[in-house]
């Protein structure tokens, strides 16, 4: 026994109190990863390479080993965290040094639109162009948008309806002008609306008006704020005239193409004339039973304003408009490593690659050996508290060990300095 032996092993207890202590201390600290000391025995070196008697010198920590484990994910009612289920790192850079790697996820938007972390950091991913459309390639700082959406003029109107073949005719004939009016429900059978938007987003009350002119023949008249979009007023003309098959199915036209007029608004405003409209009717059919309307869609939205942001498990961050529109305007790149062991902790929840980790491997969340992420939630730290406890009190009880056999040596020592 040497006073070597039980330094060393007063030195490694300490370092491993140390680690532990950092773990406790890390408990709450949102992902973070634990350590652990692994120790070597020490040996002297034999010239002759043998010594099977030999005593070994003492303990080292031969290295402090990360738990890169997944940690429990905890909900948040902030839409702007993120937490990563499965592998990966969260890629952040103030673009000029080297970028971190985080798995924390609290993330905000700074003065710029730029999502940052708490040391301002930025994510980097993928950016949108001004229609939504992803541009994969070099990654940079994500900024989100800050001006609304522009307006779109409607170019496709989709409509799937019942008609019901139990109904009378309601077309008086060629011979009775005018044929329908619009303010007199007799002279129709069924009618919806639906609001399309010209090229300044401003809407245009389209309704249709469904008159019955024979066994398996439809008359539809349309009017665009209130104005007819066949004929004249002192003459409303049909649209088009609807004939289906004796089964009731397969209508004709299934298609037709509106030019839609400018028209004033119930609030007087003008509203701008809508061309070449292509109007589908594919998929109705006219059964015995109730007027139905299961699609009438369009195209065209007003202009809205940013509401709100949403990150979906694929990373790609969805802007959503008060219009009710929303496109994505960016994607966030994770970033693994072939030695996640060799990264090095620099502080701050983050670390930097090394020789040792090997290059970045890059991809978008759910692809590959990437996890997907969670929006809202938070992961959380890998320290189990009462696990650390436990090694504290072992680690305690070795520390007094090595000290113990300092002691004793010291006493031995003493013992041979008194012999006479």
């Amino acid at each position: 026994m040497s006073f070597q032996q039980g330094l060393s092993g007063l030195n490694a207890m300490s370092k491993n109190l140390e680690i532990i202590g950092n773990n406790i201390a890390n408990a709450n600290t949102y992902g973070f990863k634990a350590s652990r000391a692994e120790f070597a025995d020490m040996y002297a070196n034999a010239l002759s390479g043998s010594g099977g008697q030999s005593v070994g010198i003492g303990v080292t920590v031969a290295a402090v080993s990360q738990q890169f484990l997944q940690g429990n994910i905890t909900s948040t009612d902030n839409p702007m965290d993120m937490a990563i289920n499965g592998g990966g790192f969260f890629q952040l850079t103030d673009g000029f040094n080297p970028t971190t790697y985080s798995r924390n996820g609290q993330f905000k938007v700074d003065k710029d639109g730029f999502i940052t972390n708490n040391g301002g950091l930025k994510l980097v991913g993928y950016s949108a162009d001004l229609e939504g459309v992803i541009q994969p390639g070099l990654a940079v700082p994500l900024q989100l948008p800050t001006a609304g959406i522009a307006p779109a003029s409607t170019t496709e109107i989709d409509m799937e309806f019942n008609l019901d073949s139990r109904l009378g005719v309601t077309d008086p004939g060629a011979a009775v002008m005018p044929r329908i009016d619009f303010s007199d429900a007799t002279t129709y059978n069924k009618a919806t609306s639906l609001t399309v938007y010209d090229t300044k987003g401003q809407p245009v009350a389209l309704t249709y008006y469904f008159q019955k002119a024979a066994t398996d023949q439809w008359n539809v008249y349309i009017t665009a704020n209130g104005t007819t979009l066949g004929g004249n007023a002192g003459d409303p003309q049909p649209m088009t005239s609807m004939a289906f098959e004796p089964g009731g199915g397969n209508p004709t036209p299934t298609n037709i193409t509106l030019d839609i007029p400018a028209s004033t608004n119930a609030a007087g405003a003008e509203t701008l004339a809508i061309p070449a409209v292509d109007l589908s009717f594919r998929g109705s059919t006219q059964y015995g039973a109730e007027f139905g309307v299961t699609n009438l869609a369009q195209n065209g939205y007003a202009p809205g304003k940013l509401a709100s942001i949403v990150v979906e498990s694929s990373g790609i961050v969805m802007a959503r408009y008060s219009n009710g529109q929303s496109k994505p305007a960016g994607q966030v790149e994770l970033a693994t490593f072939r030695n996640l062991q060799g990264l090095q902790p620099i502080g701050g929840n983050g670390w930097q690659r090394t020789f040792t980790s090997g290059d970045p491997i890059v991809g978008t969340p759910g692809v590959g050996n990437m996890g997907v992420l969670q929006a809202g939630a938070l992961e959380d730290s890998k320290t189990d508290l009462t696990g650390e406890l436990v090694s504290m009190i072992t680690a305690q009880r070795n520390y007094q060990a090595n000290a113990q056999t300092i002691k004793t040596m010291d006493q031995v020592m003493q013992t041979l300095v008194n012999l006479r």
